[in-house]
């Protein structure tokens, strides 16, 4: 297995494959999604906190491509772009930011928890690395089953060195488990560098073969190379050869939440990864590989009407009732106790 060493992967030739020019619109799509979220934070019309993935984007829209439509996906708080990746639209995913009615659990979750069972999305969850083990479960009851299905489960770097992180590998390896999981690292936990608490140089990709997996460590900001892998990893558990372990290597342009400045990080570091925007220079290799400017901008324009729509549908609608305070408490959809 060997040590690891970041994929990368040749620029096709010849023209835009249609699936790199839609893998582009999906990371658009994000990209004026997280940055209204972030106006709206600022107007006092998010609920709560928040927690962006700008920057980030090339990782859950490759994945997004490469699921099937029933395929799990199970996220972290920083779950809007993974949400948005399995096809659940803008207004509802706003409207839950805002507290709406109209959102996509009618307000309760909020920006921490989307969920969409009809897309596969399993939840966003807010408890570090809690997702792991659930995920790994989804994967069971799919090999149970033998329906195909494949969950894919995203982390971020600091869930590497908690329990649930191992125990979740160890089982997925030892079952043979449909699972892809799938480290973001963004080299930061909430303040602290990822390096400066761990023993080994890569979190995840490093510790793959404590559980016989193969160390697949790629470039996070290269949307070519993510897709690729997304496709690999996930083709390989629907063909019943067992879980992948893939740490993704990213930057968040902000701070871990929207209360967080992020000072502590290195001024030229952030220059350096900024100069990396995975949306900028996905759309510099595609006109480069031959697509035309004005396809491109037509896509961002499309995107532009898409967050508008949405941001006006959100705030139209009103505040959840009272009465959805005891609704879907327990299985039943009820609020009673139950012995």
């Amino acid at each position: 297995m060997g040590d690891p060493t970041i994929r990368t992967v040749a620029p096709a030739e010849g023209g835009v494959d249609p699936v790199r020019l839609e893998l582009y619109r999906l990371m658009v799509r994000m990209r004026v999604f997280e940055k209204r979220a972030y106006d709206l934070f600022l107007q006092n019309l998010v609920k709560g906190t928040s927690h962006l993935a700008l920057g980030q984007e090339a990782i859950a829209a490759a994945y997004g491509l490469a699921m099937r439509a029933d395929d799990y996906t199970f996220c972290t708080y920083r779950g809007h772009d993974h949400t948005l990746a399995r096809g659940v639209p803008m207004a509802p995913v706003m409207a839950e930011l805002l507290g709406r009615e109209g959102g996509l659990m009618a307000g309760k979750g909020g920006s921490m928890h989307l969920t969409s069972v009809e897309h596969g999305v399993m939840g966003s969850y807010a408890i570090v690395g809690a997702h792991l083990p659930i995920a790994a479960g989804a994967a069971w009851s799919a090999q149970v089953r033998g329906s195909g299905q494949v969950a894919v489960c995203f982390f971020g770097d600091g869930a590497t060195n908690i329990g649930a992180f191992h125990e979740a590998l160890n089982l997925a390896a030892v079952w043979k488990l449909p699972v892809v999981f799938v480290c973001e690292n963004n080299l930061y936990m909430e303040y602290t560098p990822i390096s400066a608490v761990t023993s080994v140089e890569h979190p995840a990709a490093d510790r793959a073969s404590a559980y016989g997996l193969d160390a697949i460590l790629v470039d996070g900001n290269d949307a070519d190379v993510m897709l690729e892998v997304a496709r690999e990893t996930v083709g390989s558990a629907r063909a019943g050869r067992g879980p992948s372990l893939v740490e993704a290597v990213t930057y968040r342009h902000g701070g871990h939440s929207r209360a967080d400045p992020a000072k502590y990080r290195p001024a030229e570091e952030e220059q350096g990864w900024l100069a990396r925007d995975p949306v900028l220079t996905f759309r510099a290799t595609l006109e480069s590989a031959g697509s035309a400017s004005e396809v491109l901008t037509a896509i961002e324009a499309e995107a532009d009407r898409e967050i508008d729509e949405a941001t006006e549908i959100a705030k139209a609608s009103p505040p959840p009732p009272e009465s959805l305070v005891g609704r879907d408490v327990w299985s039943d959809g009820g609020s009673a106790w139950r012995n």
